[in-house]
């Protein structure tokens, strides 16, 4: 059983080793693999690319978003392999 604070930080702490390990500038597939890796050798529970269902006016709609990962059923991380955060991230 986690608690968020040390689970955030569990979290945070995997996501930095991979980001010191690889550096910047390769594709989010890559840094989304090597994620997965860490939060394994960290014993932390995780779903990788879960759907996340749309529904407007009562109808699912099938639109194909996906979350990257939901660790320990409690904290969506939602991977950005970008230059720069913007206000559409």
């Amino acid at each position: 059983m986690f608690y968020e604070k040390d689970l955030t930080g569990q979290i945070i702490g995997a996501a930095i080793e991979v980001h010191r390990a690889l550096g910047p500038g390769l594709l989010e597939s890559v840094y989304q693999a090597c994620l997965a890796r860490e939060f394994w050798l960290r014993n932390l529970p995780f779903e990788q690319e879960k759907p996340l269902p749309v529904e407007y006016k009562g109808v699912r709609v099938n639109c194909g978003y996906r979350l990257d990962f939901i660790v320990a059923g409690k904290v969506v991380v939602e991977l950005k392999a970008v230059d720069a955060i913007r206000p559409v991230h």
